[in-house]
């Protein structure tokens, strides 16, 4: 993310809580080998750029934010280390006591 993205990101309004913020074993593993700043990730999220989902998931987060449902958020994280590109999700439940950062695979 450039400076200007994430000036954007801090700018826009919060639209929910995130309650407490977990990481999974799969995210920690690329946090420690691969430099992975879970952050401005979260921050998308919360302010409402749900990345790379489908137009009917961003309809249903829409819907989650007025009806207090699930909302998941996803993105990719090229990883300067190995040259892969990594996918990420981010869960917040309905209750907004919990949010999750994990990989796809370990939904």
């Amino acid at each position: 993310m450039n400076e200007q993205q994430q000036e954007t990101e801090q700018t826009k309004p919060v639209l929910f809580p995130l309650g407490r913020v977990y990481v999974t074993r799969g995210i920690q593993a690329l946090i420690d080998d691969h430099n992975l700043d879970v952050t401005p990730y979260i921050a998308r999220h919360q302010t409402g750029d749900w990345g790379e989902v489908c137009t009917e998931d961003a309809a249903e987060n829409q819907l989650s934010l007025e009806r207090n449902y699930r909302i998941l958020s996803a993105y990719s994280f090229p990883s300067d280390i190995d040259g892969q590109t990594y996918k990420l999700w981010i869960i917040t439940e309905a209750d907004r006591s919990v949010t999750t950062v994990l990989r796809p695979s370990e939904y």
